[in-house]
């Protein structure tokens, strides 16, 4: 299947990553708009439903953020019912090049969840994170009672740091947020 993408990542299955960029903008907007009130309740950024040019620009920005090396932002997507690529999923970090070290943040699509498709893309940005991109730390955040957030951390190998007590800002009121961490040391050991 031509997929008209720079590059893709195989993931599992049909299942791909591609550049987060406006060339996904559509499909990106798609996936927001169906799972919005669901990531409303893990995220501040999602209080809001997503517009088509809102979303347009997010993506110009990390495309941008990608070409000066403050951000690996990779998209999930899967051959959709008529041919062309839906995405279902986001994975992505924020690079502090001074200290060496990023944020991994992510999300998946209510019919993808639990198929492994953000654990396996995960994997696969870290390892760009501790390998080409040579960081020596990534940290991770999520709502302390965003169990599933939470285990998945701790399948990659995310050890746990804290949580925050009102962390996370939402527009009803500060939330808890649990802190991990991952080393490049740590993530070899569970790769040796």
């Amino acid at each position: 299947m031509s997929n008209g993408f720079f590059f893709t990542r195989p993931l599992h299955g049909d299942a791909v990553l591609v550049p987060s960029t406006p060339a996904i903008a559509e499909p990106y907007y798609a996936a927001l708009a169906a799972n919005q009130p669901r990531f409303a309740r893990w995220e501040p950024w999602a209080a809001q439903p997503p517009e088509p040019e809102g979303t347009r620009t997010f993506l110009e920005q990390t495309a941008a953020a990608w070409q000066n090396g403050t951000a690996l932002p990779v998209a999930i997507a899967v051959p959709g019912p008529d041919g062309a690529w839906a995405v279902v999923g986001s994975i992505g970090l924020r690079i502090d090049r001074t200290s060496g070290t990023a944020e991994l943040g992510y999300w998946v699509d209510a019919a993808h969840e639990g198929r492994g498709l953000v654990r396996r893309g995960a994997e696969a940005v870290l390892a760009q994170a501790f390998g080409p991109l040579g960081l020596s730390r990534v940290r991770l955040g999520a709502a302390a009672d965003n169990e599933r957030s939470r285990a998945l951390a701790e399948r990659l190998g995310f050890t746990f740091d804290e949580v925050v007590p009102g962390g996370l800002e939402f527009a009803d009121g500060p939330r808890d947020r649990a802190l991990y961490h991952l080393t490049a040391e740590e993530w070899a050991a569970r790769r040796g």
